[in-house]
């Protein structure tokens, strides 16, 4: 009886080890959605709008088109600015997971749309919060063609994708997957209980793979503003944006950059909306 406890007992620590090895190891398929993008512009009535540019996080789905931003939606339109409501995952046509998101797709549809005649060209701002923060950093910091960076409640890294299995990069440039730190087994735990801000700080703790997985912001060729609430529950964004700052500073980055640090949580960037207003029109007004 004992023998067959035994074996039985290592059978199973054979098939956890082999699930723990498959789960580990798996590298989900890149989607047929791949580089599709959704987007929607909301024009306002001048002629020559620059362009806002807005992301939402980790949630997925086209955050600026609902209706809890509609009223941000038509204060940018009333104040002259053009707004394009970008969605990169689970929403229509797009990938389902945050997994290997093409910076270039991003970049070439911001593009398609500068060439609408009331859209001026010259001023595209991005907008972007949390996971979207990320991806703005990101986007800015390899192609020059963005005039303004807003990040709130942001990392200064890249973080792996939202899969089961979360061992591929968030994003790719040129077809390459972008450096990430990644997610070591003690982050399950955590994770599954929802608490997002310890499984972040694990995944920080990787100081070798943080250090190649940071966003180099000192390439931004813009005005960059960074907003975080020192209270945010999901990660430790204001520390993270400190170290934004940090490499700004050591690379003497030329262009104007502030990281503003707001007393609240993750969507505090949001509840004081007019921070980006007053970015917005000292270093980006309309004509």
């Amino acid at each position: 009886m004992k023998k067959k406890i035994k074996i039985s007992l290592l059978i199973m620590s054979l098939l956890l080890t082999a699930g723990l090895i498959y789960v580990f190891t798996y590298v989900p398929p890149i989607p047929e959605q791949h580089g599709i993008v959704e987007a929607k512009l909301f024009l306002g009535n001048s002629s020559k709008q620059p362009l806002f540019v807005g992301f939402g996080g980790g949630g997925g789905g086209n955050d600026w088109t609902r209706n809890y931003l509609k009223g941000k939606r038509d204060s940018l339109n009333i104040k002259g600015y053009a707004v394009l409501a970008i969605g990169y995952f689970k929403s229509n046509g797009t990938p389902e997971y945050l997994d290997r998101i093409s910076l270039d797709a991003i970049s070439d549809t911001i593009l398609n749309y500068t060439k609408h005649p009331k859209i001026d060209g010259s001023k595209i701002v991005l907008f972007g919060g949390s996971r979207g923060g990320e991806l703005v950093l990101n986007l800015a910091s390899r192609f020059s063609h963005f005039n303004a960076v807003i990040a709130a409640s942001t990392s200064h890294v890249s973080f792996p994708a939202i899969t089961w299995t979360a061992n591929t990069s968030s994003w790719t440039y040129k077809n390459k997957e972008v450096t990430y730190v990644p997610a070591p087994l003690k982050t399950i735990s955590p994770a599954l209980k929802g608490d997002l801000f310890t499984a972040h700080s694990i995944m920080l703790e990787d100081e070798e793979a943080v250090k190649k997985a940071e966003i180099q912001v000192e390439n931004i060729n813009c005005p960059i503003l960074i907003i975080s609430g020192k209270k945010d529950d999901q990660w430790p964004a204001t520390s993270m944006s400190n170290r934004i700052m940090e490499r700004l500073k050591e690379n003497q980055f030329e262009h104007y950059s502030k990281h503003i640090i707001l007393d609240g949580g993750h969507i505090a960037p949001l509840e004081q909306f007019h921070l980006v207003y007053d970015f917005l029109a000292k270093n980006l007004p309309p004509d």
